[in-house]
């Protein structure tokens, strides 16, 4: 009888799957490259809200500066779109061209589970023409949505704006606001030619080159994709193998970093959403179980944390209830090693006087 493929794959323990990860998302050194070329190799950064991604990278480049990526905003080399999960992230667009028709699956099953009923009575297609039409110049949500209303009376206008969000490619216009966008910013018909090819596989690869090694049903979480496993076995001759602590096969591609386990891990402070805490399907190679409902509040916002030998080991926020004042306050999950503490302190006081280059009065405490 021969063995199973599991048996065959090698085993990694937790600890070599946190310091492969870790690698592939620059959070074992920083890296020495444009915000461009790391975007493109974290297959994206989450940007629900406009300023994480800018912290994201500050912990992830050396010398990374605000107005770098600013600058490819508003030069369209990088883009704010809707993409993984139906969510916003940061793009190259580059990737926007190659990697929207791939996610199309997962926008439209993530709609229709969330309009169900509401979808009732519309036109898709008819919608999404007229999408287009409306974003064929920067506009407002708010506006499409009432010329919606007004062209379809009948309909519910809120479900209609969802349908163009997750059918119509879109990115949002940057403007000079700090972070790039304001609160409401303009969204407009996307300029570029989309690939033909909508096939998952070059997604998959991305995917593992970020985040591998790793399961089907961990890529189906990343990306909001159903029935990726088929995909990985499609492809099974073209990547390897291991095996979990819980016996889960993993996936990755041939060349891809997968460091000693003993491999050292600096303190990081990572952003609200960051890609690393929502990658996976089984978090723990980042996140102990128990410390998982820490991270996701009763209105769905995920913390921002910080890493102590490469695990989340608390979160931590920025107060800025006075002008010119912030206090970055670190919230362990339980105690930290008096050397690990140190670093940390270091680490948060140099983020914050990236966060507020205006303030005058700046603290930090654990």
């Amino acid at each position: 009888m021969g063995r199973s493929r599991s048996s065959l794959s090698r085993p990694l323990s937790l600890r070599a799957l946190n310091r492969a990860t870790l690698a592939r998302q620059h959070l074992l050194s920083r890296a020495k490259a444009k915000p461009v070329a790391v975007i493109e190799r974290l297959a994206g950064l989450q940007a629900q809200v406009a300023w994480p991604p800018f912290v994201g990278l500050w912990s992830r480049l050396e010398r990374f500066e605000r107005e770098s990526l600013l600058a490819a905003l508003r030069q369209r080399e990088v883009v704010r779109a809707t993409a993984m999960r139906g969510m916003l992230h940061l793009l190259s667009v580059r990737d926007y061209a190659r990697l929207r028709p791939s996610l199309q699956p997962g926008l439209t099953k993530g709609m229709l589970g969330i309009l169900r009923d509401r979808a009732a009575g519309i036109d898709v297609p008819t919608v999404v023409k007229l999408g287009k039409k409306l974003f064929a110049k920067p506009a407002a949500f708010d506006a499409v949505r009432g010329k919606l209303a007004a062209e379809f009376p009948a309909l519910d206008e809120r479900a209609m704006g969802f349908v163009v969000r997750m059918q119509v490619p879109l990115w949002q216009v940057p403007d000079d606001s700090r972070w790039g966008f304001p609160k409401a910013a303009d969204f407009v018909f996307s300029t570029v030619a989309l690939h033909a090819d909508d096939s998952p596989h070059e997604l998959v690869r991305r995917y593992l080159a970020a985040f591998g090694p790793a399961t089907p049903q961990d890529m189906q979480t990343w990306s909001g994709l159903p029935g990726l496993k088929p995909v990985f076995e499609s492809m099974r001759d073209g990547l390897v193998s291991f095996r979990d602590d819980r016996g889960r096969e993993l996936f990755d591609l041939p060349d891809s970093p997968r460091p000693t386990e003993d491999a050292d891990a600096p303190v990081r402070l990572l952003p609200d959403f960051d890609n690393l805490v929502l990658g996976h399907d089984d978090r723990r190679r980042i996140v102990a179980d128990e410390h998982k409902k820490a991270l996701v509040t009763k209105n769905l916002q995920v913390a921002a944390t910080f890493l102590v030998d490469g695990f989340v080991a608390g979160t931590w926020k920025i107060d800025r209830s006075k002008k010119k004042t912030a206090k970055l306050a670190l919230a362990p999950f339980g105690s930290v090693p008096a050397r690990a503490k140190k670093a940390l302190l270091a680490e948060a006081e140099a983020l914050l006087q990236f966060t507020e280059p205006e303030g005058t009065q700046l603290s930090v405490a654990i």
